[in-house]
């Protein structure tokens, strides 16, 4: 800041002591195209070195300074290598008019808001849209005094107020940023907004001094140039990798977000105002009148193509915006359900370690009276009858209790790479031999490639069995087809368990503690929910549903192993 500071002071003494001639414009016309160019260089830098909103951010400040620099080389071509002063109609003019545009469209990103880029290619067509606004709503008002017909006083008015406004929109922004806007990007704002007012005034006072005649160059009018550039190249060595602030409730400037679409808007509605100035109050000669129409109409052809591709953006980015906030509203259902079973499962087990333990002694009292009555030859008939009856409810109570037990104490087990296919296989044939399975069809669907799933073979083991003997109990009476299906669906391994039964009464229930799906007196309800309860110590998922064809499916999903941990693994063990 000090080596910038003190090129400023010198420039400005040899600018007052150095009467005009070559030497002068030389010096400052290089001074100028070296300063504006080390300005885009760092700022390019700055571009390269970070990411997101920021990169966007220097690019586009990059950009409006070489376009800065094209007009200062423009320039010193006709002053320093053609030794002729510069026409009126100056090409680099537009160039010059131009390059506000990505300045003002770098500090509308919001830069210092850190946010997904998922819609970033909307902000680059409105950025479009602004850049090609900006050129029709040259030509509307400068171009045909300058081209069309000539008029020399008209053009360098109409273009010296069109910069200004150019000018003041960019001043407008950083002063919501530069006031409103905590953190480090605070720093960059502000000095932005001090090199644009310096050159604003500068521009000013120049341009009023060339109409004047009174202007040449290295005289003290391109002073503040020398300290705007100066001060963008401070900008950028503040700015060397600088990242985006997170979002927080203390940065409430969220207007500046939003002026890009907004000037969209205004954009397209300034149109049809231009075409009504331009056919019924311009006072211009025909020719000019004429230009502007045909203006008006290329830029609402040109805009209306882009706000129509804008739109369908728009409309394809909110089905997607849709389609996600319906996947995570279904994932937080998933989610709460398992932890509301999480939590049943939780305080269910604290208590039936305790009372299963109280129940145990007496019901082994009770069944062994029981067993003593009715062995017993002295009992009558009601007698033994009542004996067996007691001895066959305490056996039940008893295989209650022990589920309790076995409930209550789940512990993780050892876990190993595991294979699904063979697990399935030897459940089948387990669940096959049961008298009630005989009349009842098994569809095995397992893939080739299945991969391995890391658990414990036991309870993975019992689980299905479990899953498989309530589907062959559902179809008990009537028969029908068990379908077991395994696939490897993304990262996890998807196994259904497809039945032709009489289907679920409460599928919402059933990994609920003591909700069985069998008839009264044969189920204890603990099979499932010890099931729901392995599956999630296995990282994995477990649902339940209605087929529409009439029974019941159930969905185990575990995550998968990939194929190198697989070897990896299989390596290790045999070292």
């Amino acid at each position: 800041m000090v080596v910038l500071g003190a090129l400023v002071v010198a420039d400005a003494a040899v600018s007052s002591a150095v009467s005009a001639g070559r030497a002068l414009t030389v010096f400052t016309d290089l001074l100028l195209v070296l300063l504006i160019s080390a300005a885009s260089v760092l700022m390019a830098t700055n571009a390269f070195t970070t990411r997101g909103r920021a990169r966007a951010f220097w690019a586009l400040m990059a950009s409006g300074c070489a376009l800065w620099a094209v007009n200062q080389a423009l320039w010193a071509r006709y002053e320093v290598f053609l030794r002729r002063e510069v026409p009126d109609l100056f090409v680099g003019d537009v160039v010059l008019f131009l390059h506000i545009v990505p300045f003002i469209a770098a500090v509308a990103l919001s830069p210092h808001r850190r946010r997904e880029g998922k819609t970033f290619y909307l902000y680059t067509l409105n950025f479009l849209i602004l850049m090609a606004w900006w050129m029709f709503l040259y030509g509307f008002v400068v171009f045909p005094d300058q081209y069309v017909s000539f008029n020399l006083n008209l053009y360098n008015r109409r273009y010296d107020e069109l910069y200004l406004l150019e000018n003041l929109v960019l001043l407008g922004v950083l002063t919501v940023l530069a006031f409103q806007i905590q953190g480090a990007w605070r720093r960059i704002y502000r000095n932005l907004f001090i090199a644009a007012a310096i050159y604003t005034i500068g521009s000013l006072v120049a341009n009023a001094a060339i109409n004047r005649n009174l202007y040449h160059t290295g005289s003290l009018y391109d002073v503040p140039f020398i300290a705007c550039m100066g001060w963008l190249i401070w900008v950028a060595l503040l700015g060397w990798g600088l990242k985006p602030d997170e979002e927080t409730e203390s940065t409430p400037a969220r207007a500046p977000a939003l002026l890009v679409p907004q000037l969209v808007r205004f954009a397209m509605l300034s149109l049809p105002i231009m075409g009504y100035w331009a056919m019924f109050l311009d006072h211009a000669a025909l020719p000019l009148r004429d230009f502007r129409l045909v203006v008006v109409l290329a830029a609402t052809f040109v805009l209306g193509i882009c706000i129509f591709f804008r739109q369908h953006l728009l409309d394809r980015e909110l089905v997607r915006l849709v389609e996600e906030s319906q996947d995570r509203l279904e994932k937080m259902e998933r989610l709460q359900n398992q932890l509301v079973q999480k939590e049943k499962l939780a305080s269910l087990g604290q208590l039936a370690a305790g009372v299963a333990h109280e129940i145990n002694n007496p019901l082994a009292a009770i069944l062994g009276y029981s067993e003593i009555m009715a062995s017993s030859g002295e009992s009558a008939g009601d007698q033994f009858t009542l004996a067996n009856k007691i001895s066959q409810q305490a056996r039940r109570t008893r295989d209650l209790v022990t589920g309790l037990l076995s409930f209550a104490q789940q512990a993780p087990g050892e876990k190993t790479l595991v294979d699904l296919g063979v697990l399935l296989r030897r459940a089948i044939q387990m669940s096959a031999l049961k008298p009630e399975a005989r009349n009842i069809r098994m569809e095995v669907k397992i893939a080739a490639d299945l991969p391995r799933v890391r658990g414990n073979t036991s309870q993975l083991f019992q689980g299905c069995v479990q899953i498989i003997g309530n589907a062959i109990d559902a179809m008990e009476e009537r028969g029908g087809l068990l379908s077991v299906s395994a696939s490897r669906q993304g990262d996890e391994v998807v196994v259904e368990f497809a039945d032709s039964g009489s289907g679920l009464r409460e599928p919402g229930r059933v990994f609920d503690p003591f909700y069985t799906t069998k008839a009264v007196g044969r189920g204890t309800g603990l099979g499932l929910s010890a099931t729901y309860g392995v599956v999630q110590d296995h990282d994995g998922h477990i649902e339940c549903r209605n087929r529409p064809e009439g029974g019941a499916v159930f969905v185990l999903r575990l995550p998968a192993v990939s194929p190198a941990a697989t070897l990896a693994e299989a390596a290790t063990a045999k070292v």
